[in-house]
């Protein structure tokens, strides 16, 4: 298919347009200037005429109108470096732009090029205040060169600039738009001209003649050698293995398996080129990703502000504690409520006078109060005490933060699939006696063929890790099962709760107890323990394996071998682009401060420092990605069958199960998205085959960034166009709407640390165990030592805090902010279809939260499921949808 006409490409039908769920930007004449975009005057001698080329009859005077963003905040040292590269622009070491056509000259052979232009008005806009700045270029080409299909750009400052776009104007096919939102680094770092391509989409058999050899070149670049460290303001994009978590120079208690190879499977992760021992970059040392893949200043300084606040809700227990070791854990219930009524106030510490005393401490107390105070989580703004119900745990098994574990139980008792020489019997101790009091009167084989039995099933995950991790200080967990019934209602209710210990080493039976809903006081606060386990590893589950892995670290490759195998020009890579927005980032700061070794992860959770180890376990075990997309995953959980005549062609078993109800919604509006796009691109079997870079890129995802899984069955096939529409609808949910289902609820329903310990530091006593009377005596005081200490608490509560919170420059499903993206007019209409689709489908999760029906959504105290509705405004929501996973 050939782009070199708008008509042709406009005469593909893609589906009429519709509005954007947010006001769209009105389209502005061809070099226009957005908000703040401030263009001076141009110089006197410009005015007369002298800086514009002059044209010829027989040539073509053009104007490349260059959008820089300046940096928000600058300090002295940067001001002083604007000035001198002012200066130095006056003086003839200017930027230059050099336009390249689609055409090449015939008697060459060559790609037929502008004469280097410099850069208009650098010195005159140095003292500009303002985010965006324009600048012009003037041009004088002949004639006869045909379309600009690139801009080569060499930066002769002494500083890296930031291009947000180019518009070139004057040719009689029109402006040629240019998005280029990259950095330009000056020569001093890289002599080579960096190349922008226009948004007209190529694929690699299209491409014009002028541009395949700066096309293969630029991919080269990219791809680099494979050999070197990287430096902070390269751009390549290569592979290595997670070798970097561990720190053994500080002994081998510090020192961690590598992840990735044959020892250990795991994703492929950014290479970042250090030695390939061990090697740790300290956070805030910057770690390497390509430089176009860093934070923009907006999400910088709210991932600042949370580290303020980390910093001083960490300060004050670590303080407290080290002079009282009596207050480091919860005395009641009351003091986990004052960590949002009154926030961290000194005077908790019961040592008011001493700590006065201190002036450093004294003036953090009074300059800090409102970052000293954690907000209250949205679980408890409602009803204080839902989290206690049995009914709520059970609801947030459907819609809570981890709504993808819970699986139908389709034989019973349940059996581990784990060996049985080396872990004892598989079968699980729960036994129809336990259970057949809370089926309504049905037998346990009837709740089983009618769909009414479900599980959350953390037995086979935890059981292999229990001796190393009960071993640790401080920390006890089992392999737990947790079986529910569904209601009438279409609620579902917790019947019984498994707990297991791996067996003894010297052949004992291994312990299984088993919890049923409490007849009396001293039960009711056993079962209370055991939810808490359950939950515990819910928690844990949830954020190494459901979370990192699956949505982050398994994403990873895909994103590498984008930018190595697919043009900038290619339609799918344009399709990609807003998908893997922060991604590399978010992922190496995760390597910097949360995955590590002794980090946020495994200070934070009950696994402790087998945290990696068990999300390795996990990818090895369970990841496939034919079963990542939801319909399949919902399929092989068995909480739905395919039924041809439901809208989505499944039938939910819970037909009020929001996080898969919704979820239908969004994927089906991706799925729709994918399948046009694609059909405009490849109307056959061959076109798809015959794409190398397309080819390339699936290939290198597979065969490099997933080595260890490289020879498995089960990887879906890339030969049609339908198996291209399902690949991108999968990697789109993934990095959409499946990572925000996951992520952004996390201190709204997990802040409050009794509904959702990640952490469990004591086993459940039985009548006997010394611990036994303990619990009797004061259970409240027992069930809180069991959780989290105060200082474990708040520094997970402020990492969630952080991690639940949007920027104020997220963009979200269905938003493409920039709208010249491409230049495909059919492909632009697509999208609004897309964008309308899933603003429908916000409609339609308002109307369900509204449904007194939904009894999982909505009723007394139940907090509305609002993950999946795609829109949210900055801050900590508890909704939106962002296209990427961007944090």
């Amino acid at each position: 298919m050939c782009f070199a006409s708008m008509e042709a490409a406009g005469s593909r039908g893609m589906g009429k347009g519709a509005s954007r769920r947010r006001t769209a930007r009105s389209t502005a004449p061809v070099g226009a200037l957005v908000e703040r975009v401030v263009v001076a005057p141009a110089p006197v001698e410009q005015q007369r005429g002298a800086g514009r080329p002059e044209a010829h009859p027989q040539s073509v005077a053009a104007r490349a109108v260059v959008t820089v963003r300046r940096r928000r905040k600058e300090d002295a040292k940067d001001r002083f470096a604007e000035q001198l590269d002012a200066l130095a622009d006056r003086v003839g070491r200017s930027v230059l732009l050099e336009l390249v056509s689609t055409e090449t000259d015939p008697r060459k052979g060559t790609p037929k090029k502008s004469k280097p232009s410099a850069l208009v008005g650098w010195f005159d806009k140095k003292d500009v205040k303002a985010e965006r700045v324009v600048y012009t270029a003037e041009f004088a080409v002949d004639a006869g060169f045909g379309e600009p299909g690139a801009v080569t750009v060499l930066n002769r400052h002494q500083r890296e600039f930031y291009i947000e776009s180019i518009v070139v104007e004057g040719f009689p096919t029109g402006p040629a738009h240019f998005t280029c939102n990259s950095w330009v680094q000056p020569t001093r770092v890289s002599r080579d001209r960096r190349v922008f391509f226009s948004n007209r989409p190529y694929l690699p058999s299209e491409t014009p003649p002028g541009l395949r050899e700066l096309r293969l070149r630029e991919l080269a670049d990219l791809r680099g050698d494979g050999t070197g460290e990287r430096r902070i303001t390269d751009r390549v994009y290569d592979y290595d293995v997670y070798n970097d978590l561990g720190n053994p120079d500080k002994g081998v208690a510090s020192a961690r398996p590598v992840l990735g190879g044959e020892q250990m499977p795991y994703p492929r992760r950014m290479r970042t080129g250090h030695a390939s021992a061990e090697s740790r970059v300290e956070y805030p040392e910057p770690i390497y990703v390509s430089r176009d893949e860093e934070f923009e200043e907006g999400k910088n300084e709210m991932l600042s502000e949370g580290a303020i606040k980390a910093l001083l809700h960490n300060f004050m227990p670590l303080l407290v504690s080290s002079v009282s070791p009596d207050i480091r854990d919860f005395a009641g219930f009351h003091d986990v409520d004052n960590l949002f009524k009154e926030g961290l106030r000194l005077k908790q510490a019961l040592h008011d006078q001493l700590f006065q005393k201190i002036p450093f401490v004294r003036k953090i107390q009074e300059n800090s109060e409102g970052l000293l105070r954690y907000d209250t989580p949205d679980i408890i703004k409602k009803d204080k005490f839902a989290w206690l119900r049995d009914d709520e745990f059970a609801r947030q098994a459907l819609a809570g933060i981890n709504p993808v574990n819970i699986e139908r139980l389709q034989a019973f008792p349940p059996v581990s699939k784990l060996d049985p020489a080396v872990y004892g019997p598989p079968e699980s101790a729960i036994t129809e006696e336990h259970i057949i009091g809370h089926l309504d009167g049905m037998s346990v084989q009837e709740a089983v063929e009618g769909s009414r039995l479900y599980m959350l099933d953390y037995h086979d995950i935890f059981l292999p890790f229990l001796d190393r991790i009960n071993a640790q200080d401080g920390r006890k967990a089992y392999g737990t099962r947790a079986v529910f019934f569904l209601t009438a209602a279409g609620t579902l209710k917790p019947i019984a709760i498994e707990l297991c210990l791996p067996p003894m080493t010297d052949g004992c039976k291994r312990a299984k107890r088993v919890f049923t809903p409490p007849a009396d006081a001293t039960s009711n606060w056993l079962w209370q323990l055991a939810k808490a386990h359950v939950c515990s590893n819910d928690a844990g589950v949830h954020q190494l394996i459901n979370h990192w892995l699956r949505t982050h670290a398994c994403m990873e490759p895909f994103i590498i071998a984008a930018h190595r195998q697919m043009s900038a020009m290619h339609p799918i890579f344009k399709l990609l682009k807003p998908h893997m927005r922060y991604t590399l980032k978010i992922n190496a700061l995760a390597r910097q401060i949360l995955i590590n070794g002794d980090g946020v992860i495994e200070s934070g959770f009950t696994p402790g420092n087998v945290c990696m180890e068990m999300s390795a376990f996990a990818y090895r075990e369970l990841w496939r990605l034919d079963q990542e997309g939801l319909p399949a995953d919902l399929i092989r959980r068995g909480m739905a069958v395919e039924d041809p005549s439901q809208p989505h062609g499944l039938r939910l078993l819970i037909e009020d199960y929001p996080y898969a109800a919704d979820g239908l919604l969004l994927w089906s509006a991706i799925s729709r998205w994918c399948e046009a796009y694609v059909a405009a691109y490849y109307p056959s079997d061959e076109a798809v085959q015959a794409d190398y870079e397309l080819q390339s890129w699936y290939a290198e995802a597979v065969q490099s960034g997933h080595a260890d899984k490289r020879g498995a069955p089960w990887w879906p096939r890339l030969s049609t166009p339908g198996d291209l529409a399902s690949l991108l609808t999968t990697l789109v949910w993934l990095c959409s709407a499946q990572h925000a289902a996951l992520n952004f609820g996390q201190y709204p329903l997990g802040g409050y640390i009794p509904n959702r310990p990640p952490l469990m530091r004591r086993l459940v006593p039985a009548e006997g165990d010394p611990e036994y009377a303990h619990l009797v005596a004061d259970p409240h005081r027992f069930f809180l030592s069991a959780l989290p200490s105060l200082t474990q608490t708040t520094t997970f509560m402020t990492v969630i805090d952080t991690l639940s919170t949007h920027s104020a420059d997220e963009e979200y499903l269905g938003e493409r902010p920039d709208e010249a993206w491409t230049a495909d007019p059919a492909a632009l209409a697509a999208a609004r279809e897309f964008a309308a689709d899933v603003r429908r489908a916000e409609e339609e999760i308002e109307r369900r939260n509204a449904d007194p029906s939904r009894r999982n959504r909505c009723g007394a105290g139940v907090l509305p499921y609002e993950l999946m509705a795609p829109s949210s405004g900055p801050g900590i929501t508890c909704r939106g949808v962002p296209n990427s996973v961007t944090i």
